[in-house]
């Protein structure tokens, strides 16, 4: 990907018994994931007022688990590969569900990941995280260019949703008596500005905070709201992978015309409630564009500069192609994306329940089976029910390895964290403080790890020798 990437996984939680504290869960399945599971170390320190020492720590694939504000959030490991990525992210739900499945808790509660309340309109997030090279000059152009990609790649990045929500006012946008009965998007109805520094209140498109976890002279690292949970590996390479071309682009000053949106918010929603993969958007011109089209555009333009770069690339090349493509024939053979595009793999069980049951749209079965497609239980997700297109079957196969749970990648410092959180777990007496981009022992002095590309294995193993 030329690049390091993560994923942020804000779990939904659904307890069956109506006496139950919601909020005791997520923490109950973090203790089991540090103390019974033997997954990773546990925090010793505040790393900040929200977070006192044992609200969470990292593991032994170098990703993270905690409980932030009431729920419980798993950030995978920097992955510079794509597959390393997606199994990385599958391994967060993995672990929830093992910590599940040893308190023999699946009948009292189920770890959702999604990203909306049907009963509160609440929201959680699945953020993405992009290094990027900090000379990057985000100059209208540039910035215009990857928020028109953000808004348009939803048509096959969007997990689905059941209606809608309207948690704020929008002065330009008057409020409307159509509804929506189906929509791409779980997050658009939430974003709320561009870009933007403080998220909880005004949800953007692109957090706007300069928090590189990196060395600050070189890297930047962008951070991503917009984005829906996705159980489809498929879907969920195409997100990290494309977005990363586009990242590429922009690092090389290689620019697309024609394609800047004239308000990217409205048109997040206006795509997303179109409920089609298609729909036009207004350009910054004043003409319209469909939002097909302009993704094409942005696939002619990468084919033009990486075509040949790598498998890998070229993988992601084909199949944002195919995917592509068979959004155009989506109503003529809606199985070519069953089990790739979360949306359309929604939209056709919940068609199927709606048809055989004679409900409408608005019927609150619709609304569990919604949240019951995200349901990371595999014995009882709907999402596992699909039987994909075998070039799809076959990634979604791939990316799901049962090891990334306890091995991080080989090739980033995700390594060297990994075997630091190896050799500190359960360790008796001493501190030590463990950082995405630093170790700490006994109060000595800290071991930098400032380069994520570098392992630092040998680093790591004399540090603690």
């Amino acid at each position: 990907m030329n690049r390091v990437a993560g994923i942020e996984t804000e779990y939904g939680c659904l307890v069956s018994d109506e006496n139950g504290a919601t909020d005791s869960w997520p923490a109950k399945i973090r203790n089991q994931v540090f103390r019974k599971l033997n997954a990773g170390a546990l925090d010793l320190h505040y790393r900040d007022y929200e977070e006192p020492p044992g609200n969470g720590g990292f593991l032994l694939n170098g990703g993270r688990i905690y409980v932030d504000m009431g729920h419980l959030e798993y950030a995978s490991p920097e992955c510079s590969r794509l597959i390393d990525a997606v199994a990385a992210d599958l391994a967060g739900d993995r672990l929830v569900q093992e910590a599940v499945r040893t308190l023999r808790a699946e009948k009292q509660v189920a770890f959702i990941k999604n990203n909306v309340d049907h009963q509160t309109g609440a929201t959680f997030g699945c953020h993405e995280n992009y290094l990027m090279k900090r000379e990057v000059e985000f100059t209208p152009e540039a910035l215009g260019m990857l928020l028109s990609f953000l808004a348009t790649r939803q048509i096959f990045t969007g997990a689905g949703r059941v209606g809608q929500a309207n948690p704020l006012t929008f002065e330009h946008e008057p409020p409307s008596e159509h509804t929506v009965d189906f929509q791409l998007s779980q997050r658009s109805d939430h974003i709320v500005n561009d870009i933007y520094q403080w998220v909880q209140f005004n949800r953007a498109i692109i957090n706007a905070r300069d928090e590189p976890l990196a060395d600050h002279r070189r890297y930047r690292r962008l951070h991503l709201l917009m984005g829906d949970s996705n159980m489809s590996p498929y879907a969920n390479a195409l997100k990290i992978g494309i977005t990363s071309l586009i990242l590429t682009l922009l690092e090389e000053g290689i620019a697309l015309p024609g394609v800047r949106l004239r308000n990217a918010v409205t048109a997040t929603r206006q795509i997303s409630r179109n409920g089609t993969g298609r729909g036009a958007v207004e350009l910054e011109n004043g003409k319209t564009r469909d939002a097909l089209d302009i993704q094409y555009a942005f696939l002619s333009l990468c084919r033009e500069q990486f075509s040949g770069s790598d498998p890998e690339t070229d993988w992601l090349l084909n199949e944002w192609e195919y995917t592509l493509d068979a959004l155009c024939l989506l109503e003529q053979r809606p199985g070519l994306l069953i089990g790739a595009v979360d949306w359309i793999s929604k939209r056709y069980l919940l068609n199927l329940f709606r048809e055989e049951e004679g409900l409408t749209w608005d019927h609150p079965w619709l609304q569990s089976l919604d949240l019951e497609y995200h349901n990371i239980d595999r014995n009882k997700g709907l999402f596992h029910t699909l039987e994909p297109p075998p070039r799809v079957a076959g990634w979604n196969a791939a990316a799901d390895r049962p090891e990334a749970v306890h091995t991080p990648p080989d090739d980033t410092r995700a390594a060297g964290r990994g075997q630091a959180v190896a050799r500190l777990m359960g360790r008796d007496g001493g501190g030590y403080v463990i950082n995405w981009d630093s170790l700490t022992l006994d109060g000595r002095s800290p071991l930098s790890m400032a380069d994520p590309f570098l392992t630092y294995c040998d680093d790591v193993g004399r540090y603690l020798s």
